[in-house]
């Protein structure tokens, strides 16, 4: 599945791109020629992009969200490891190209398949080695042992890459100063490039994720889907809907490639049991459905990716999702113990947010997070994380949510955290916040209304009598903004006052509102909120008849947090430590 890049490109060789008098050279911006001077790779990709039709591409060493305003972004951005991203426009569609640029080599394909052959004698080690970076040091020794870089380039020495050589085999022997031994026979002469190239694919193809391993590597991917035969769709931070010039147009090619992709994440997908939701190495949510009889367009899967280091609520509000009063509301909600849901559609920010709430935690807490797909992170140190355990051939050895929920009200946990409430485990929840352990979990439901019919209907049967125990619910949701574009917000963040028997009806106010005409968050609760005035006023020693200083309290926090941003302090750790020395020291 080769890449089928947007425009009709000319042989390479026919640009003089490796010498000095090389035209495309001089039209690049100092940083780009730098670049591509390190990156062979890159410059004769850039001698296939029609510079005459939509001019040379910008070079940023980083991305950052206000170039999302760029009308026709035409830019090239590094993801690591030699790899690049050319942002390429497409006037005539809404969507524009994701370009992976990757080290590549003219007969890299060749040099593949003989050290693959070669990589024989080393399937010892290999089985030995359970980590990936084991692994990853077996394929690279094997890699040195059997080439070595010569200085007047690899594919010359070969004779061009072609077959029988001078050594009577598909690549030729050395001779004179130049002649090696490698465990396999004699070395292979390869040039710098073909060099940067076989490490690159090798460690691609054998350790990651094949063709997708460019875009696992960018942190500014948010979504990765394959709908069937087509290209690679995307969902960046950015640049928002993309289409990767991967292509899949076989099915044969598609069912061996999420085959491949399911024995790699260690849960394999059959005829019989066509659909797994798991996660990669790096810890993203892949789910895939094997077949064409199960999908009509073919086996298609979608890979929910997360960033290295979580969001803190300091970066969450200056994208504008929630203000600074806001996230002081929720510190004083969640270190006060008390229950909260975050609600919305699939991809509206609830895991984000979520993360980004327990640096409120008190950092002496022990905390238990129970999960179908590892997505939470959490920044205490005291943190145990448990996931579900499903198995195809025996249902009585699995675990389930269910399962860790009870396991964990034996734990003596300070907060429960679930990745997910969908059935039982939802009831056990509402036992636990009974008994007195804070939970905060995330849920499907668009609005408060919705939630409490999802929570009382089947099958998660909460007594409405114990919904009451739920104290805050935040809804979130992808928007459309007022400029037109689209963004997440948060709608809205309720108190559950409580539930009327006779009347058959809950109580419950609406604190925070987000006007979808300025795009500004109205404080609707402000002199009228139950949980500030009952239940943070009491514990903070302020009297009766002074109870509307609580709302000082969030002011105060709210600008403390606005100061931490101003002063840079919005890494996600980093906030943490800074909130934890501020409570220590009575400041937050």
């Amino acid at each position: 599945m080769p890449q089928v890049l947007p425009f009709e490109t000319e042989p390479v060789d026919s640009h003089p791109h490796g010498s000095g008098n090389c035209v495309l050279r001089s039209l690049l911006s100092p940083d780009l020629a730098e670049e591509a001077d390190k990156a062979p790779h890159l410059m004769e990709y850039l001698h296939k992009v029609p510079v005459a039709d939509v001019g040379v591409p910008e070079y940023f060493p980083q991305v950052d969200r206000k170039m999302g305003d760029i009308e026709d972004p035409n830019l090239i951005y590094p993801v690591g490891g030699g790899v690049y991203v050319h942002i390429f426009p497409d006037r005539a569609d809404v969507r524009n190209y994701y370009i992976p640029i990757e080290p590549h080599a003219e007969g890299i394909e060749e040099l593949l398949d003989e050290i693959e052959i070669r990589m024989l004698d080393y399937v010892d080690e290999l089985a030995e080695a359970e980590a990936d970076e084991d692994r990853l040091r077996v394929l690279k020794l094997a890699i040195d042992e059997n080439t070595a870089v010569v200085s007047d380039g690899g594919m010359a020495k070969r004779g061009g890459g072609g077959a029988n050589g001078g050594g009577g085999g598909k690549f030729p022997f050395f001779t004179g100063k130049d002649k090696g031994q490698g465990r396999a026979g004699e070395k292979i002469p390869v040039n710098e490039q073909e060099y940067t190239a076989l490490h690159y694919r090798v460690e691609r193809d054998k350790i990651g994720v094949g063709v997708l391993q460019p875009l696992i590597r960018d942190e500014n991917i948010e979504d990765i889907s394959c709908s069937g035969l087509g290209c690679i769709y995307i969902e960046h931070k950015i640049f928002k809907g993309l289409k990767s010039a991967i292509h899949f147009d076989s099915e044969v090619d598609l069912d061996e490639f999420v085959l491949r992709l399911s024995e790699r994440i260690k849960k394999p997908v059959t005829f019989k049991n066509p659909i797994v939701d798991a996660s990669l190495p790096d810890g993203s949510r892949i789910n895939i459905v094997y077949g064409g009889d199960v999908s009509r367009r073919g086996s298609n899967f979608t890979i929910r990716k997360f960033a290295v280091t979580p969001m803190s609520i300091v970066e969450i509000a200056n994208t504008g999702a929630l203000n600074w009063e806001m996230g002081a509301y929720l510190s004083l909600v969640v270190e006060e113990g008390m229950n909260m849901f975050v609600s919305g559609e699939t991809a509206s920010g609830k895991t984000t947010l979520m993360n980004a709430v327990t640096t409120f935690v008190r950092p002496d807490a022990k905390i238990v997070s129970i999960e179908d797909t590892p997505e939470l992170q959490v920044p205490h140190q005291n943190w145990i994380r448990e996931v579900v355990r499903g198995t195809m051939s025996d249902e009585s050895s699995s675990v389930t949510m269910f399962n860790l929920l009870k396991a964990a009200l034996r734990q003596r946990p300070d907060e429960i955290i679930v990745g997910e409430i969908r059935g039982e485990e939802g009831a056990v929840a509402f036992q636990a916040m009974q008994t007195g352990h804070a939970c905060m979990a995330t849920f499907h439901a668009s609005s408060v209304e919705k939630l409490i019919q999802r929570l009382t209907g089947h099958p998660i049967n909460v007594p409405k009598t114990y919904v009451d125990n739920l104290n805050c619910v935040v809804i979130a949701s992808a928007v459309r903004l007022p400029n037109g574009k689209r963004g997440r917000r948060i709608l809205s963040i309720s108190e559950i006052v409580g539930y009327d028997p006779l009347a058959n009806s809950f109580s419950f106010v609406e604190v925070f509102r987000w006007n979808p005409l300025t795009d500004q968050h109205e404080f609707t609760g402000y002199m009228n909120s139950y949980l500030l005035e009952h239940r943070v006023a009491p514990t903070r020693g302020i009297a009766k008849r002074e109870i509307k200083k609580v709302y000082d309290l969030v002011e105060r926090r709210a600008a403390l947090l606005q100061r931490l941003k101003d002063q840079g302090i919005s890494n996600f750790y980093d906030l943490f430590k800074v909130l934890t020395k501020a409570q220590r020291q009575g400041l937050f």
